[in-house]
C-alpha cells in the first residue's frame, strides 16, 4: 500500500508543478507555523535545558538541548520569524527570552565555529526586528569570538577546535556547514565592527571554493588541512554517505552560503559559483522536490528525505532568483523554490497534529543513527524563512523588508 501511496502523491505533485499558475497561499503557511509554535511554546520545561532541538519519528515530546548545542539558536530564530509574520507581541516576547538565554556564547572561548547559528539566527534576527542596542553589542562579541577560530595560513575558520573522528586533530578542519557561520562576520564588519571581519570571511569564502567541491560542484563535507602549511591533506565525510557523495544538507549550506556570500560582496565569482552549487542539486531531485539525505546512497528510493535540506535550498533559491543576472535562471530558480514549498505545506511534510514541530521528515546524522525521518528544529527555521521570503516577493516587496514594521 505505501508503495502505491508514494505513486499517488507523486502524480498529484507532478500535476499541480505542470501547472506553472500554482502559487502557495504563505499566509496560511505563516499562520500555520504560528500555531505550532504556540503549541511548542506549551510544552518547555522550566529549567536550563529548555531549548527544542528535534522529535523523534513516531514520537510528540521534543528533545530539549542547553544554550551550548548548535542548534541552540533556532528555536529563538524561529520565534523572532513567527513574530514577524504574525505581529503577534507574545512571540516577540518569548524570542527575547530564548535568545538571552545564548548570551554567555559571545562571552566565552569558543568552542566551534557555529556562533552564527547560535547568535546571528537568534540576535540577528532579533535586531533586525527591533534595533535593540543590546542584541548588537552581543553580535558584536560573537563575531570577533568567531573570528578566533580563523587560520591565516589555512585561510579558513577551524569548524571543530577538538578531537573528533577522522580530522586527524590537531589539524586544521572545515566543514561545509562553516559557510553559513560567515554571515556573522560580513554583518558586524559593517555594522561597527573591524574590517578584519570581513576579510576573513571573504579568504574562508575563496579557500573553501578552492578545496572543498568536486570538478562537477558537489561538495565535500570536510576539509583537512595541514595547520602550519596549509596544504589540503584530504576530503572525507561525517554525516553523508561516503567520502565521495553528495550529501544533500551539505550542499544546501554550499547553495544558501554562496548566494549569501555575493550578497554581501557583489564579487561575480561567487554569484557563479552559487549557480554552479545550484544547478547540480537541482537536476537530480525527486518528483516532489525534496532530496533523498544523500544523493548518492545506493538504496535509494528506500532511505529517507531531508525536509531540512530542502528548506534551506528553498530560502536560498528565493535569494538567488533576485541576485543572479540570467533572467531564465531567475525564473526556475524561484518556480523551484515555490514548488519545493508547495511539497512542504503540505500533508506529506507538515507536522500537523502528528507533533509541534513545523516539519517531519528531516535527517540529522543518518551515518551515527541520529535524527533519521525526525522533525528537527532548523528544518522548521529554514522553512518559516523561506515562507517569509516567498510572501515578500508576492507582494513585490524586498526579500530584505522587514514584514513587522
Amino acid at each position: 500500500m505505501t508503495v502505491f501511496r508514494n505513486l499517488f502523491l507523486t502524480a498529484i505533485l507532478l500535476f499541480i508543478f505542470s501547472d506553472g499558475n500554482a502559487q502557495l497561499n504563505t499566509s496560511k503557511a505563516i499562520a500555520y507555523c504560528a500555531v505550532q509554535a504556540d503549541k511548542t511554546l506549551k510544552l518547555i520545561p522550566a529549567d536550563s535545558i529548555n531549548i527544542p532541538r528535534n522529535i523523534e519519528q513516531g514520537q510528540k515530546q521534543w528533545r530539549f538541548i542547553g544554550y551550548k548545542d548548535w542548534c541552540s539558536g533556532f528555536w529563538p530564530g524561529v520565534l523572532w520569524y513567527v513574530y514577524e509574520g504574525t505581529h503577534q507581541l507574545k512571540f516577540k516576547t518569548e524570542a527575547d527570552k530564548f535568545s538571552r538565554e545564548l548570551t554567555p556564547l559571545s562571552m566565552m572561548k569558543a568552542f566551534d565555529h557555529d556562533l552564527g547559528f547560535q547568535l546571528f539566527n537568534s540576535f540577528g534576527n532579533g535586531y533586525r526586528l527591533t534595533k535593540n542596542p543590546e542584541y548588537k553589542q552581543i553580535i558584536l562579541a560573537a563575531a570577533d569570538t568567531l573570528a578566533t577560530l580563523f587560520n591565516p595560513k589555512v585561510g579558513t575558520i577551524l569548524s571543530w577546535p577538538r578531537p573528533v573522528a577522522n580530522m586527524e586533530w590537531p589539524q586544521h578542519n572545515t566543514i561545509i556547514d562553516n559557510m553559513i557561520n560567515l554571515e556573522l562576520l560580513f554583518w558586524a564588519s559593517k555594522n561597527g565592527g573591524s574590517k578584519r571581519l570581513y576579510d576573513i570571511a571573504v579568504s574562508h569564502a575563496k579557500t573553501t571554493m578552492k578545496n572543498h567541491f568536486r570538478p562537477d560542484y558537489t561538495s565535500y563535507h570536510a576539509v583537512v588541512y595541514d595547520k602550519e602549511t596549509g596544504q589540503k591533506i584530504k576530503a572525507v565525510t561525517h554525516q553523508g554517505y561516503a567520502d565521495d557523495s553528495m550529501w544533500a544538507r551539505g550542499q544546501s549550506w554550499a547553495i544558501y552560503g554562496y548566494a549569501m556570500c555575493y550578497r554581501e560582496t557583489k564579487d561575480p565569482a561567487f554569484l557563479d559559483f552559487a549557480e554552479k552549487v545550484t544547478d547540480v542539486y537541482l537536476k537530480d531531485l525527486p518528483a516532489d522536490l525534496i532530496p533523498y539525505w544523500d544523493f548518492n546512497d545506493p538504496a535509494i528510493p528506500n532511505v529517507p528525505r531531508d525536509a531540512s535540506a530542502a528548506g534551506v535550498v528553498a530560502s536560498a533559491l528565493l535569494e538567488l532568483s533576485t541576485l543572479t543576472k540570467n533572467k531564465a535562471k531567475a525564473k526556475v530558480y524561484r518556480k523551484k523554490a515555490e514548488q519545493m514549498l508547495i511539497s512542504l505545506s503540505s500533508g506529506q511534510y507538515q507536522s500537523r497534529e502528528k507533533n509541534s514541530a513545523f516539519l517531519l521528515h528531516s535527517t540529522g546524522h543518518k551515518p551515527n543513527g541520529s535524527e533519521i525521518d525526525a522533525s528537527i528544529i532548523y528544518a522548521d527555521y529554514y522553512y518559516i524563512e523561506a515562507l517569509l521570503r516567498l510572501k515578500k516577493l508576492q507582494k513585490g516587496l524586498s526579500i530584505y523588508t522587514n514584514l513587522s514594521s
